[in-house]
């Protein structure tokens, strides 16, 4: 028999991770929905069919027959609070599993509180926007005891996501060590792209003409951002993919592994201040490309794109 799974924390990833939970998972128990908004919880229960899941209205209600549960939260204070109720149950044998963007000493203090109550603890950050959670090409980052990982890994590649990376018997931190940094990639591509675009339409190439080069040269994430920006999304949407404000909490965590370890990350402390550009120019509807904006703005142009 599979496990009762639980999920707690419907957000532009967790959604697309629970669809393919439901439908490649294997599940043959309805997988339970809690999330803070129950709006969203019912809407997402509705569409992936309400004999396929259950929503909850407590995250007590989500632990309580669960045997893994899956968590995806904006941030520490949500992580540890949550885990927290959690804790206020008999969790022995249970496995919790952290999806979430967290500082690693975050997850270091969650490995040690889970596992001192007797259940086992993954985290289990993920790279991938919300189109790849949505279409289960994410990559899945596991790190905690093998007997844990193990029960994880079954809904990870061919589920949730098309790899994943087996960090079993290495301490729970390295999978977010791995997540913070690997997320600075990211925004130095999107700070590179965005200072490559504007470069290119001031001294006349264009940016359709770079776009071109970056479809041949870079596909996948460069030409996918390089398009976002050229085509006015990274300021039109309503709903951020990477919301402005986790994306300076994750450059924070950054810039605070750099000092605490004497490292240096200049190129992560340019983008966060672009992201405090951003902030001030679009409020909750700023995202992680609209970097592109704030790159313009300095270098004259209007942040939006499109008359």
């Amino acid at each position: 028999m599979a496990p009762q799974l639980a999920w707690i924390g419907l957000g532009n990833m967790g959604r697309g991770m629970c669809k393919n939970l439901v439908e490649k998972g294997g599940l043959d128990k309805p997988l339970t929905l809690y999330n803070r908004t129950k709006r969203r919880a019912i809407e997402l229960s509705d569409q992936l069919g309400v004999e396929k899941t259950t929503v909850v209205v407590t995250p007590d209600d989500a632990v309580k027959s669960a045997d893994i549960i899956f968590m995806c939260l904006g941030d520490d204070a949500a992580v540890t609070a949550t885990v927290n109720t959690i804790l206020d149950h008999d969790v022995k044998g249970k496995v919790i599993v952290d999806c979430s963007t967290i500082h690693p000493d975050t997850s270091e203090a969650l490995e040690k509180h889970i596992t001192e109550r007797g259940a086992e603890f993954v985290a289990m950050p993920v790279f991938g926007a919300p189109a790849m959670a949505d279409s289960g090409n994410l990559i899945c980052v596991m790190a905690g005891k093998k007997s844990a990982v193990e029960k994880v890994k079954p809904f990870t590649t061919g589920v949730m996501g098309r790899a994943a990376i087996d960090f079993s018997d290495q301490p729970a931190r390295n999978a977010t060590l791995l997540k913070v940094i690997g997320n600075t990639f990211i925004l130095n591509m999107v700070e590179t792209l965005s200072e490559g675009h504007v470069l290119a339409e001031k001294t006349g190439l264009g940016t359709e003409n770079l776009h071109r080069w970056i479809e041949l040269m870079f596909p996948g994430p460069y030409a996918a951002y390089s398009n976002r920006m050229i085509s006015g999304d990274y300021y039109q949407r309503d709903e951020p993919l990477f919301h402005v404000d986790l994306a300076r909490k994750d450059a924070g965590h950054a810039l605070k592994l750099a000092k605490d370890h004497g490292a240096s990350l200049p190129a992560v402390a340019v983008g966060d201040a672009h992201l405090v550009k951003v902030k001030e120019h679009l409020g909750n509807k700023g995202d992680l490309p609209s970097i592109y904006g704030a790159v313009r703005e300095e270098s004259g142009l209007k942040f939006e794109n499109k008359s």
